[in-house]
């Protein structure tokens, strides 16, 4: 199909209200700026609408170099395949806050049917987020939202209290419910790194944990040479640390191989979310005894199959509809165009050969 010019769209949208949009949908589009998400926008969908042949989805990860995110997309575009669809993965090999935001703006100019983002920052993105919906491009929020107002959906990996509050119980074991400890997180706007530590700083306020305090969250922006410095300055800070959670693959990564070089090995827990491959060597070797993580191939094979639904029109976002991710069965959609992957899973050194991502 010959592709018009942006304006010329632009312009047919604000001519066109309310008429309906491709796969069976409707959207308001009068004045470019769709912020109200896409249901409260006056789409409607129709569930038993096919899947649409030849949808092009682009993956947009924090940043390219992440092998956790790498593993996602790579997912998420072999599951596009399976839907006739064609997906790519783009982006900037920094974490900070804008430097997704002229990737966002070269695939409005190249008409991608949807854009799947794991934001670095949920308001900075906002805006040509809403200038890609306002053009009638489905944005899917993954693994770190976006401001609710610039997405259609936001594919979680677990609930997000479950995953901040696993992560002090699974410390406290394994500290015995005493001492010092910090977080190694990501990037300090990180919407995903952020919600669970909230949640991790409300955990900590409850009777049972009040012998661990917590000293410090250290950030180091998905960067392995940074996390492994600010693992060695939360160490030279408070030498009696007894545990540091890492939330991020990126940075239990680094932790831990500062802590299985340094003198602190065996006397300091490192834990939080990794890759079991990344993680197998240190697991193995006492430096860490338990961490968690979900099937980060699962997580980017839902996302391309929301994507999938919302392009096709089968679902626009609204709590409560459904669709069909393909081997991962129907999903449900719940408040604030949240999808939940599952829960997350343990792994130890009993269970780690099980799996191999």
């Amino acid at each position: 199909m010959t592709k018009r010019p942006l304006a010329a769209v632009a312009l047919a949208a604000a001519l066109a209200v309310g008429a309906a949009a491709c796969g069976g949908t409707t959207k308001n589009s009068s004045s470019g700026d769709d912020t109200k998400g896409a249901a409260a926008g006056g789409a409607t969908a129709n569930p038993n609408a096919p899947l649409k042949k030849g949808l092009k989805l682009a993956f947009l990860p924090k940043q390219v170099n992440n092998p956790y995110e790498t593993i996602v997309d790579n997912a998420g575009i072999e599951g596009a395949k399976e839907f006739g669809g064609t997906a790519k993965e783009v982006g900037p090999s920094d974490a900070s806050a804008s430097s997704q935001i002229s990737y966002i703006n070269t695939l409005i100019q190249q008409r991608m049917d949807s854009i799947l983002i794991a934001a670095n920052d949920p308001n900075a993105v906002c805006g040509p987020l809403k200038q890609a919906r306002s053009r009638k491009i489905k944005v899917v929020a993954y693994d770190s939202d976006a401001s609710k107002d610039c997405r259609d959906v936001f594919i979680n990996q677990a609930s997000s209290e479950e995953i901040g509050r696993s992560e002090i119980k699974l410390m406290s074991e394994l500290i015995g419910g005493k001492g010092k400890i910090a977080i190694l997180s990501a990037t300090a706007n990180a919407t995903n790194q952020n919600t669970w530590i909230g949640f991790m700083k409300d955990e900590l306020k409850k009777p049972e944990y009040s012998g661990i305090q917590l000293v410090k969250v250290a950030y180091g922006d998905d960067d392995d040479q940074k996390s492994f410095q600010q693992t060695q300055g939360l160490l030279q800070a408070y030498p009696d640390l007894k545990g540091i959670i890492a939330p991020t693959t990126v940075g239990i990564a680094a932790a831990a191989r500062y802590i299985d070089g340094s003198k602190y090995k065996g006397k300091v827990a490192v834990s939080g979310l990794g890759t079991p491959n990344q993680m197998r060597k240190f697991v193995k070797d006492g430096t860490v005894a338990k961490f968690e993580l979900w099937d980060p191939k699962n997580l980017g094979y839902l996302a391309s199959y929301a994507a999938a639904a919302l392009a096709s029109g089968q679902i626009t976002g609204a709590e409560g509809e459904k669709f069909k991710a393909g081997k991962l069965g129907e999903r449900t959609i719940g408040k604030d165009g949240e999808v939940i992957l599952g829960p997350p899973t343990v792994f130890d050194k009993n269970n780690i050969d099980n799996y191999n991502f």
